[in-house]
């Protein structure tokens, strides 16, 4: 999912409603630190939500609340689908594998590997990693039945596309000789410790995911994945997405060129994201980096990204430079609803919940 706004999906935070903030107890299904959020939850019809506490670079709570399924609650070792938080993923595999010089930046995928629907069309051949992975490459979000085809010419607009994302994963097998499944498990699952992460919803996994359910409380039908979505789809608990989480702050398998380039801003979005009366919450600058959305605030940056499928929504956030972070999982379509109020009952940053609050108006 995604809008050219950025990750951050204004569209959906439009719907944020102030809910009071729960308070602080602990959670005996999973001995964590963080508040109950039960009845927060209930109020907001969310079946249930997980969550992993970043605090200094460390991970200092998990929790998890609510039912994962018909009669089967969820526990912190209960993976959910990750939406659009599968992005920074495969962004965080493409970019290891640029570190190690497997990959290029700049050069053309084109050299390697371009998509049959785009094969008498030339500006396929200005194609980049880099565009793919800050929204630039004048791609849909997804193909239509068509095919796919340029709204825009590569490079000129932002504008947020899953399929950047899977030209960049199939660019990489082309190039590597390897499925992308398999680069994700030796450049990132493995050395993460994401044991209970993964593209593939048979992949190793044996604790059954969370089941999606409507803003009416209706189970929705589940389709099996059987093969990796570079952009959508993927797995993983909020424990291990919390631990991947650390590793991008603490750049962790990169070079330092590509990790500046990671930091740095490639396609401004202030100008839209902070018009009008929003400007008064927002961060001097903000935009996309290379697999995040980044907010400048004054003492550092937060790197942001968020994602929503039918019956999910998922938060993930961390400041580089105080180490403080947080990932929030749901099995709902109202999963939305309950990130202010956790992100308040946490004690998270201040200047992060402004701006959230402020783009809801």
């Amino acid at each position: 999912m995604g809008n050219t706004a950025g990750v951050l999906k204004q569209a959906v935070y439009s719907g944020l409603v102030a809910v009071a903030a729960p308070t602080f107890v602990a959670d005996a299904r999973s001995n964590s630190a963080l508040p109950n959020m039960t009845a927060t939850l209930r109020d907001q019809r969310v079946e249930s939500a997980s969550v992993a506490l970043i605090r200094g670079g460390r991970i200092v709570s998990t929790g998890a609340w609510g039912m994962a399924g018909p009669n089967r609650a969820a526990t912190v070792a209960t993976p959910y689908n990750l939406a659009s938080l599968t992005k920074p993923l495969t962004a965080e595999v493409i970019l290891r594998l640029v570190s190690s010089g497997k990959l290029s930046l700049d050069a053309p995928m084109d050299h390697y590997w371009s998509d049959p629907d785009l094969a008498r069309d030339p500006r396929r051949m200005t194609l980049t990693v880099r565009m793919a992975l800050s929204h630039r490459t004048g791609l849909p979000n997804w193909r239509d039945a068509k095919g796919l085809a340029f709204e825009h010419a590569p490079g000129t607009t932002t504008g947020y596309s899953g399929e950047g994302y899977q030209y960049a994963a199939r660019y990489a097998e082309h190039r590597t000789g390897q499925s992308f499944e398999r680069l994700g498990q030796r450049w990132l699952f493995v050395p993460a410790r994401m044991r209970a992460s993964g593209y593939v919803s048979a992949q190793g996994n044996t604790m059954p995911l969370a089941s999606p359910y409507d803003d009416a409380g209706k189970p929705l039908p589940v389709e099996r994945v059987t093969r990796y979505n570079a952009a959508d789809l993927a797995h993983a608990t909020a424990r291990d997405y919390a631990r991947f989480l650390i590793d991008v702050r603490n750049d962790r398998g990169l070079v330092a060129s590509v990790a500046a380039e990671r930091s740095r801003l490639q396609a401004d979005l202030t100008p839209e994201i902070c018009a009008g009366s929003k400007a008064a919450t927002c961060p001097p600058w903000t935009g996309f980096g290379l697999g995040w959305q980044l907010l400048g605030f004054p003492d550092g940056t937060t790197m942001l990204h968020t994602g929503k499928d039918a019956g999910a929504f998922t938060f993930a956030a961390i400041n580089r430079t105080s180490g403080d972070g947080i990932v929030i999982l749901t099995n709902s379509d109202n999963g939305w609803r309950v990130i202010l109020p956790i992100l308040e009952s946490t004690g998270s940053d201040p200047k992060l919940i402004a701006f959230l609050r402020g783009q809801m108006n």
